[in-house]
């Protein structure tokens, strides 16, 4: 029998067949490993917009607490003088009037700052539940929608809808921007501004100056795209770029950089549009009118 002389062969064989197991287990993890750091990449720019987004809504908020606190203590301070005549003498009855009237001109104001708070939050909660209802879970990660104030201000990732280091469209940008488009047609009586907006990291690009140049480049290559490939009209565009002048973030860590490198799409309702949307949406809670899809 010559089985001894195998031996060394049948050895080398497992050992090479162990190699292949653990390097493609090893394949595996690092893939894991990668897919992980971009989720949290992507997790953390997305709390760090919420952050800010909180962060707006608090300092309105605290305002128009602040106005309630101080009327509040107009009307205690109002209050107690009226006490105070009231247990004196029977002198001042026509101040006692005034103080009376002052009272219940101050509580109708505290009132009114209170539906106008209401009315606030509830135009922007429609307004935002109208223009994101066709946006998938995965596109609102790279497309934030806030309403301040009536103005709808929708910011889309670089990294969604350019070609990394260039203005030009990407392929997957299309599908979003197509829907953006429904929703500016949608609204087609208001004006539409695209702003670019870039990091303060230098560009190197050929034929890009800077910041400047690369900005408005991409807010005019977005106007184009919305033009001609999706039919709005151009009259209502505008394409402007800012450069790393208007920063929403730190650009001394990544994600700050990521949440700076982005571009506007800011919808402004003419004055007359805007009164409107204010006297109907809060008491009914009706979606916004539209004009006829086109």
């Amino acid at each position: 029998m010559k089985f001894p002389q195998y031996i060394p062969v049948l050895l080398l064989v497992a050992v090479v067949a162990q190699s292949c197991v653990s390097t493609k287990k090893y394949k595996e993890l690092d893939a894991n490993y990668t897919q992980l750091q971009n989720s949290t990449r992507d997790l953390s720019v997305k709390y760090q917009t919420s952050e800010q987004s909180l962060a707006v809504a608090n300092g309105r908020v605290k305002s128009l607490e602040e106005q309630l606190a101080s009327e509040r203590s107009n009307v205690k301070a109002l209050q107690d003088a009226l006490d105070k005549c009231l247990n004196s003498s029977n002198q001042g009855n026509v101040n006692i009037s005034k103080l009376v009237d002052e009272i219940n001109s101050s509580n109708k104001y505290i009132q009114q700052l209170v539906n106008a708070k209401n009315k606030s939050d509830s135009l922007n909660m429609v307004l935002t539940n109208n223009l994101t209802r066709s946006l998938s879970p995965q596109e609102t990660q790279d497309v934030d929608v806030k309403v301040l104030k009536g103005v709808v201000y929708i910011s889309l990732s670089d990294n969604m809808l350019y070609k990394s280091g260039s203005y030009e469209i990407s392929d997957k940008a299309g599908a979003t921007l197509s829907k953006i488009a429904k929703i500016i047609k949608d609204y087609s009586n208001y004006d539409v501004l695209i702003e670019g907006n870039t990091d303060n990291v230098p560009i190197t690009q050929k034929n890009i100056r800077n910041n400047w140049d690369l900005s408005t480049l991409r807010a005019s290559s977005v106007v184009q795209s919305l033009q001609n490939t999706y039919g709005v009209e151009p009259k209502r565009l505008t394409a402007g770029g800012r450069g790393e002048y208007n920063p929403i973030a730190d650009n001394s860590t990544a994600a700050g950089k990521a949440q700076n490198r982005r571009t506007q799409i800011i919808i402004t309702p003419k004055l007359d549009q805007f009164m409107d949307l204010i006297g109907k949406a809060p008491e009914k809670q009706d979606p916004l009118p539209t004009t006829p899809k086109q």
